[in-house]
């Protein structure tokens, strides 16, 4: 029986960070893959496939000419998905060799199987080939994920009725989609679509999208969904979906409207990949949608098992997985350093068209909480670079404390939203004001000047 210092089920992003961070330590480390690639769903099926869907779809729909912003670009339905993420293999091969030459350098093994635990610190692998083997370490972190929840009463199939991982797919582009969900997913690939001259329906239940985040970006937002052909169907309900012949799907709604298209994507919410591991060897229970409830210390309630990104729920971001994962490995070992967990001010990037991103509150939760605050608000249209790129509906907000112009929160809609909040990440996360961008040189023409006209439009209210 082989023996490790640390064992980690799954080789997405928290596991990747897991591993080097185990290996910087000096322990022997394996990373466990029960498919036969590594770098798990983001890399392969969610994040940067889709996101380089929507390159394309922004490069072909003329946004980075942006002479009027809008969509004006049409495809021939004969060019499949594949064709328009024609770099996506390249991309995928290109980071799977980076992960492959960081675990060579750091003696990380790489064992392909699926892992099921034996007990607190043993795990059988099960290999394709239908040999199995055992391993034991003193740390085992479980890293392995979550994938698109599928309801028996959701009648997916492989030619009309899709999830987010199937869609990327389809053979060809239809001219009509239906998309159940107007959570992140929803509205990504609504935008996408979209841009690419689909006619799209997006099916929400509740009354407004994107309900974590502010609400007048959100409102931005819809608005340029709508504008590029979205259709809305919000504080609406699905009662039945079915196929009565190939090419028709017809879904039916609460309210009685019918929605009739030729494809449908469900993105109604994603389940922790638990099933398979034998959970219950070590006495761990996972909630009603497969994940694993982890403490502050990412342990997950049994000696020696630590949970870590997806398989735990919320923030279920790239990011924070990945430290999450550095962060479990350095609390097994109560290395020095950061041995928390990862909170505090957390960005989140919404790759809609156009894209928003956030870090800190928001003008609904400082006006529940009962916090005195101002706004300020600057347009990319009133910065010299939103003239010249013709992003002239972008916009960074910063909410601040009256009082003491505490930084509270960033908010921004526009070209390279997820890029540019982390000046405002920067600023909360050391307890800044809204002074400093006032106070600030940006370099001359950015969108980053942006903040500087944000925090004198807030700053400049008479009554400061």
């Amino acid at each position: 029986m082989k023996r490790y210092d640390v064992l980690i089920i799954g080789s997405g992003p928290g596991g990747q960070r897991a591993a080097i961070q185990a290996a910087k330590l000096g322990k022997k480390v394996a990373i466990i893959e029960r498919e036969p690639y590594i770098g798990g769903a983001g890399l392969h099926t969610g994040t940067l496939p889709s996101k380089t869907l929507r390159e394309t779809a922004i490069f072909l729909a003329g946004f980075k000419q942006r002479a009027v912003f809008g969509f004006q670009f049409t495809l021939g339905r004969d060019v499949t998905l594949q064709e328009l993420m024609h770099r996506k293999s390249e991309v995928i091969r290109r980071q799977m060799e980076v992960i492959i030459d960081q675990f060579s350098r750091n003696n990380v093994e790489i064992i392909y199987g699926e892992a099921s635990f034996k007990g607190a610190k043993r795990l059988r692998v099960a290999r394709k080939d239908g040999a199995s083997e055992e391993l034991e370490a003193d740390i085992i972190i479980i890293a392995t994920g979550s994938r698109p929840a599928r309801p028996r009463d959701v009648p997916f199939d492989k030619d009309h009725i899709y999830d987010s991982d199937s869609i990327l797919g389809l053979d060809k582009l239809p001219s009509t989609l239906t998309i159940i969900g107007g959570g992140v997913i929803g509205c990504e690939y609504a935008c996408v679509f979209a841009s690419l001259g689909v006619k799209v329906t997006l099916v929400e239940k509740k009354e407004r999208l994107l309900t974590f985040a502010d609400e007048e970006l959100v409102d931005s937002l819809t608005y340029w969904m709508r504008h590029a052909g979205v259709t809305m169907r919000l504080g609406d309900e699905v009662t039945s979906m079915e196929v009565p012949e190939p090419g028709r799907v017809v879904t039916r709604l609460k309210s009685g409207k019918v929605a009739v298209s030729e494809k449908l994507l469900y993105t109604m919410g994603r389940i922790g990949n638990t099933d398979g591991l034998n959970l219950d060897a070590v006495g761990i229970k996972p909630g009603e949608r497969g994940y694993i409830k982890a403490d502050e210390t990412y342990s997950a309630g049994a000696s020696g098992i630590y949970a870590i990104g997806d398989v735990i729920g919320f923030p279920s971001l790239a990011s924070t997985s990945m430290e999450q994962g550095r962060r479990a490995v350095c609390n097994a070992f109560a290395a020095p350093g950061l041995t928390c967990a990862v909170t505090g001010y957390l960005p989140l990037a919404i790759y809609t068209i156009p894209e928003i991103s956030m870090v800190g509150e928001t003008e609904e939760g400082l006006t529940k909480k009962g916090v005195a605050y101002e706004v300020g608000r600057a347009y990319f249209e009133e910065v010299a670079r939103g003239q010249i790129i013709g992003d002239v509906h972008g916009m960074v907000k910063l909410i601040f404390e009256r009082e003491s112009h505490r930084l509270l929160g960033a908010h921004i809609v526009g070209e390279k939203a997820s890029e540019l909040i982390h000046i405002g990440q920067t600023v909360l996360s050391y307890g800044g004001t809204v002074d400093y961008f006032k106070d600030v040189v940006f370099n001359y023409p950015t969108l980053s000047d942006a903040y500087k006209e944000a925090a004198l439009n807030g700053l400049n209210k008479g009554y400061l």
